[in-house]
């Protein structure tokens, strides 16, 4: 699983990143966390709002931060 943080490096982006970590700790899943902030490449994905999460190519989260349980939610079942 590869996942990436999409953001400037924000303090919201930073806490994005964290709550991540803490989730991918917590499932014991095997993934690769990346922060992205090249503003061509987070447009590339059709973020307008950042922070955003990304998992396997698909954005999941965009324009706010969420919990470390809400991430676990979305990492166990990503969004259709």
């Amino acid at each position: 699983m590869i996942i990436k943080v999409l953001g400037p490096g924000c303090a919201n982006c930073v806490t994005l990143e964290r709550v991540t970590r803490e989730a991918v700790t917590a499932l014991g899943l095997d993934a690769r966390i990346e922060k992205v902030t090249d503003y061509a490449a987070i447009a590339g994905y059709g973020v307008m709002s950042t922070p955003a999460l990304v998992v396997d190519e698909k954005v999941v989260v965009s324009g706010r931060v969420p919990t470390a349980a809400q991430v676990c939610e979305l990492l166990v079942s990503p969004a259709t």
